[in-house]
């Protein structure tokens, strides 16, 4: 292999280490509960870090906290480092910035209803076809009118106006039933009840402060504490699905780099696609194909193989496979199913090699120059700097003190938006009560024509209204500057981009 910068990773015939240049050519970290992928993972974080390389990772046992603290000196780390040649080691905490959707482990995150979208939500949510298209008249209408949906109260007082207004709607949107908006408004209460009612709402997270960098020039080391948060893994899996493509349609074309401007760990991979239709599936394989150029690796962490798509493996150049057991034919399926992902290497048994693995070894094939992949090799993975296990409460909490985020996203924010908008709209028209929309100039639509000495002023044109408002709603220049969130080109001439699953579809 050339020099090129590359992070170690394992050894066994030869030394293998990852090339930064081919990071975002996306990876597999696979094996058996209990082989050694959190270890994997963790070596490889500790080297995007050293390398400037920010990383964002799912903790789902709360493991990976360790990152933030400097590893112990135990006699079997230290015998295996030497065996690898490793034996001049420091220990050393990384720099480590916490995330929490809940906000008990690390800065909240959230995001608005706007930004999620109906097709992601609407997953969240397990929406029939018909209800989702009845989600989506509600995003239209809210686009239309000029209402900002933030919050999931925005998104039930924007429900029950559809519903109100469902005769009136009909002509122009589609049909609004009772039926689909009660299972809407259900599935929302559902989703309050798991907690999700934290992860939507002000300040959004900003994608740049994913990737930031230390005084000393190593990548942030973003951890999601996803213990709780697996407790719900629909809302675990929309979230990453979620993050995945706001960073896709964030980030500008950056070709072939040096290294990658972010990496992504996929941990208990096999929730993304659970229960996911296959448009959807196609759209995350679209999606995960692009990245690419966007300057994002994405390394997904399953024990099978098999639990990820076709199309998703055959987009992943870098492999770590530990011991998988072969106690069913599903999982003699999957060894074999492993062993022919791998470059062929004459002098080893591939399939008979993965169950006879022991903790801590792997079979490993990086690309190599060209970016073609190395011939498969049984090897040791490196140990790693930082501490293997949990940081404890203390310590978790002076990471925090030390964030450079600390009070950025802490405290919510509940600035005006749909639910008030509305709310002030009925409490100022009281006499109304009607049911129905009403025009600018007092004229209900579906009403007959009025009279001469009260002709409607003329309609605006929808670039008009967008740019305007129409005398009633909020001016689109008006939410924009409240919101600081887009650029107004934008939303000129189109409805507001959510996400880029959602965008595909159109």
């Amino acid at each position: 292999m050339s020099e090129e910068p590359a992070i170690f990773i394992a050894a066994g015939e030869r030394r293998h280490s990852l090339a930064t240049r081919y990071a975002n050519r996306h990876g597999l970290i696979a094996g058996a509960t209990g082989t050694g992928k959190t270890v994997t993972l963790q070596v490889m974080a500790e080297g995007f870090s050293a390398a400037g390389v920010p990383v964002f990772v799912a903790d789902v046992k709360g493991d990976l906290s360790g990152l933030s603290q400097a590893g112990e000196a135990k006699p079997k780390l230290a015998e295996r480092a030497a065996k690898l040649g490793l034996g001049n080691r420091v220990l050393r905490g990384f720099p480590t910035i916490f995330w929490d959707l809940f906000g008990e482990q690390g800065h909240p995150i959230r995001t608005t209803i706007s930004e999620m979208g109906p097709l992601l939500l609407g997953r969240l949510l397990e929406l029939n076809e018909v209800q989702a298209g009845v989600l989506n008249i509600v995003f239209k209408l809210a686009d239309d009118e000029g209402l900002l949906l933030i919050d999931l109260k925005d998104l039930r007082a924007m429900l029950t106006f559809a519903s109100d207004n469902a005769g009136t709607l009909g002509a122009t949107y589609g049909n609004v039933s009772p039926a689909s908006v009660g299972a809407i408004q259900r599935g929302l209460l559902t989703l309050e009840q798991q907690g999700g009612d934290l992860f939507f709402g002000e300040p959004a997270l900003d994608l740049a402060d994913l990737m930031l960098t230390d005084p000393l020039g190593y990548g942030a080391i973003n951890i999601l504490a996803a213990d709780k948060l697996m407790q719900s893994p629909r809302v675990y899996a929309t979230f990453l699905l979620w993050l995945l493509a706001e960073l896709f349609e964030t980030l500008p074309e950056a070709g072939d780099l040096d290294k990658p401007k972010l990496v992504f760990f996929f941990d208990e991979a096999h929730l993304l696609f659970d229960g996911a239709p296959k448009a959807l599936v196609d759209k995350v394989e679209q999606v995960v194909r692009l990245i690419r150029s966007k300057g994002v690796g994405v390394f997904f962490v399953t024990q099978n193989p098999l639990d990820l798509p076709d199309e998703i493996l055959g987009q992943l150049g870098n492999r770590v496979q530990h011991a998988l057991r072969a106690f069913t034919p599903r999982d003699q399926k999957a060894v074999r199913a492993a062993a022919e992902t791998f470059r062929r290497n004459p002098a080893l048994d591939t399939a008979a090699a993965i169950g006879e693995l022991g903790v801590g070894e792997a079979l490993v094939s990086f690309l190599e120059e060209k970016g073609t992949p190395a011939m498969v090799d049984r090897a040791l993975i490196a140990p790693p700097l930082s501490r293997i296990g949990r940081a404890s409460g203390d310590e978790r909490a002076a990471v925090m003190a030390q964030s450079p985020l600390a009070g950025v996203y802490d405290q919510a924010v509940d600035r005006e938006s749909a639910f008030e908008r509305l709310q002030a709209r009925a409490t100022a028209s009281p006499a109304r009560g009607t049911g129905r929309w009403e025009r600018a100039g007092g004229s209900a639509r579906g009403t007959t024509a009025p009279t001469a000495s009260r002709a409607p002023k003329p309609e605006k044109s929808m670039v008009e209204k967008v740019l305007w408002g129409d005398g009633r709603r909020q001016g689109l220049a008006e939410a924009m500057a409240k919101s600081a969130v887009r650029d107004v080109g934008r939303r000129i001439g189109r409805e507001i981009v959510r996400g880029v699953l959602g965008s595909l579809f159109k």
